[in-house]
């Protein structure tokens, strides 16, 4: 059991560490191969924010385990809403103007829905991921495409704003993508390995560990880069992270992992983890959106209505044990 606990306590600090890591290198290497900052935004920082949730689907599928690798994806995505937007939103109400995020809301709702469609047979296996994949790379392009055409879009100057920061030589980038990246791996692998030996040790199922332990631990990025964007201010850019985050935990994140090895859907993520998910995310739709021409805004209240969803998920987590 110790060698377990320690396993995912070292495997999520350098998760973490080498995720931040990866996202300056690459972000950096970009801005000084002249790509545009709304990609640098958009794809490349969404990607490393993303990573340790994709690298760790990925080990976990090649290793047989679909809970951890399906209960990392679903987990993260309701954290993401519950705890992380529930928090920011009580920290400073998060006010929806950008006509990106409106779209993308929806979106999201969508894409949910595609997914619950898919795992009624209880599988998600290689032609479902290629089609996850497929429709994320049509929103991903679409997505480049409107924010190009929306340039004065108040998400789009947040996100230019945000790439300013990463300045610094190319030599000391590339040496922080690459060691980032390796790091990201390594973690990933001692981070599955010790959710796998803990999950063994109490008896209980490897998607439990990965609903909790690992998707809370997967999400710390995004916990991190949206509580510092609510703090400044940058309402839309705290929405976008959670927005852009679960679009790709639930189409690139399983994609991926179903690409390596059909991924076996337990009962339990069908009644609870995708029900709450879906509740969660149709709350921030029918909230953020702003309907017959009213302005889109989470407010604290509604951020504290959101965390205790969470808190009632753990405790329904708990019970099932």
């Amino acid at each position: 059991m110790f060698l377990s606990v320690a396993a995912i306590t070292l495997g999520l600090i350098f998760l973490v560490w080498s995720a931040n890591y990866f996202v300056d290198g690459s972000a950096a290497v970009s801005k000084y191969l002249n790509i545009s900052p709304l990609i640098i935004g958009m794809i490349i920082v969404g990607f490393g924010t993303s990573a340790p949730e994709m690298l760790v689907s990925f080990i976990s599928s090649l290793s047989g385990n679909s809970g951890i690798a399906l209960g990392n994806a679903y987990g993260s995505n309701i954290t993401n809403i519950a705890l992380i937007l529930g928090i920011s939103a009580m920290i400073s109400p998060i006010i929806v103007k950008s006509e990106i995020l409106k779209k993308e809301l929806p979106v999201l709702s969508f894409f949910t829905l595609v997914t619950i469609i898919m795992m009624l047979d209880k599988k998600i296996g290689f032609n479902d991921s290629l089609i996850l994949l497929g429709l994320f790379f049509v929103y991903l392009t679409y997505t480049i495409i409107m924010s190009f055409k929306q340039r004065d879009d108040s998400l789009v100057h947040e996100i230019e704003a945000g790439i300013e920061n990463y300045n610094q030589p190319i030599k000391k980038s590339i040496i922080k993508l690459v060691s980032g990246l390796l790091i990201l791996i390594v973690s990933s692998r001692v981070l599955v390995w010790g959710a796998v030996e803990l999950a063994t040790f109490f008896g209980v199922s490897d998607l439990i560990i990965g609903l909790t332990i690992v998707a809370i631990g997967t999400s710390l990025p995004e916990l991190a880069s949206t509580l510092v964007a609510a703090r400044k201010g940058e309402h839309e850019l705290a929405l976008g992270n959670i927005i852009g985050s679960n679009i790709f935990n639930t189409m690139v994140v399983i994609g991926i992992a179903g690409l390596v090895h059909d991924l076996d859907v337990d009962s339990m993520i069908i009644s609870r983890d995708i029900l709450i998910m879906t509740i969660l995310t149709f709350s921030i739709f029918i909230i953020g959106y702003g309907f017959k021409g009213k302005q889109g805004i989470i407010n604290r209240y509604e951020g504290m209505a959101i965390f205790s969803v969470y808190v009632f998920y753990i405790l329904l987590l708990i019970i099932s044990v």
